[in-house]
């Protein structure tokens, strides 16, 4: 079987969908298309005119076409996954239907912050992991997965009490004042990182200001190397997971805390609706943050069932999009 991932896969997560397919014997391909980037300075230059005076955008172009012309080279695939089909115009999308049998796509954002429902009709299938979605258009309910290897937590020695890693966000930065000060008062030790532009630094700066510097590091203008989270993810007891505004499923940081047998602390609520849901691991948080207690730190975490845990996996992830279950 022949299977091809298209995807911008910013994050790196998307290669794990590949890899473990190639582990099955399938032969699996990756189209990764934030690799496609202007080369230099005049490309650059060239395309900010392009998009201010003719408002075409040369560098989704160049993208596009690099789609195009891997897809001529792999030739004709079985199944075809397209991660978040708002990066490609209907166009192109017509033409990657014609090198497969079977178009699939997963979305990764919502339609009401990434609206594409006049190009969904080319798919014959439609994952989601937000519940609304598929309760008003009837697509096919999709958590993200676990891609972390499982790791137990009696070989873990944590020295923080709470993680956080997040893009700059007003309504996170908002949450984040209220619970770095309750977590101060109680005496717990922090980390939290916010990655963001380096204008945003000062002002990140002055909201915490009051926080003591050993407890936690606040800002960074480069991106953590997606190999490098895990670290810190196993140097705390408990992560956190903020929703973005619009957000109404679970992110994959709820799957990576899985993985490690991490407790999470979220603002979350739909988080309560999943069977591996337990309040002994999972704090959802009210609104003004009253809930958070030392308590929930300090109670052992709760190992979850293999056999749901085995639900969220990857492995199990694939032969859902894939239908491998009755095809291999």
């Amino acid at each position: 079987m022949k299977i091809c991932i298209i995807s911008y896969d910013f994050w790196d997560y998307d290669k794990y969908i590949v890899e473990t397919l190639c582990k099955r014997g399938i032969d699996a391909h990756h189209v990764k298309i934030s690799t496609v980037t202007h080369s230099n300075f005049n490309e650059r230059a060239v395309n900010a005119l392009s998009k201010t005076f003719l408002n075409k955008n040369l560098k989704t172009e160049k993208r596009q076409k690099y789609v195009l012309d891997s897809l001529e080279k792999l030739g004709h695939q079985d199944q075809i996954l397209v991660m978040n089909p708002d990066t490609f115009d209907l166009s192109t999308l017509k033409k990657i239907r014609k090198y497969t049998d079977r178009l699939v796509t997963y979305l990764y954002d919502n339609l009401e912050r990434v609206p594409v429902e006049d190009k969904l009709y080319l798919f014959d299938k439609v994952f989601s992991f937000d519940y609304i979605d598929v309760k008003k258009h009837g697509f096919e309910k999709l958590t993200n997965y676990i891609y972390l290897p499982h790791c137990s937590k009696e070989i873990q020695k944590p020295e923080m009490d709470l993680f956080y890693i997040t893009s700059y966000d007003n309504r996170r930065v908002s949450l984040i004042k209220l619970l770095a000060k309750k977590l101060i008062e109680q005496g717990l030790k922090f980390q939290i990182m916010i990655i963001g532009k380096k204008s945003w630094k000062h002002q990140l700066t002055n909201i915490f200001m009051t926080v003591p510097k050993n407890l936690f590091l606040i800002f960074s203008i480069k991106k953590i190397p997606h190999n490098d989270l895990p670290k810190y993810y196993k140097n705390s007891k408990v992560l956190l997971d903020l929703m973005r505004e619009g957000q109404y499923g679970l992110s994959f940081r709820v799957f990576e805390a899985m993985s490690l047998e991490k407790k999470i602390i979220t603002d979350n609520e739909a988080i309560k609706t999943y069977d591996f849901y337990n309040p002994n691991n999972i704090l959802i948080l009210n609104k003004n943050i009253s809930n958070l207690d030392k308590s929930f730190f300090e109670r052992p975490y709760e190992k979850i069932p293999e056999e749901i845990y085995y639900r969220y996996t990857l492995d199990s992830w694939v032969n859902k999009v894939f239908e491998l279950d009755t095809k291999n």
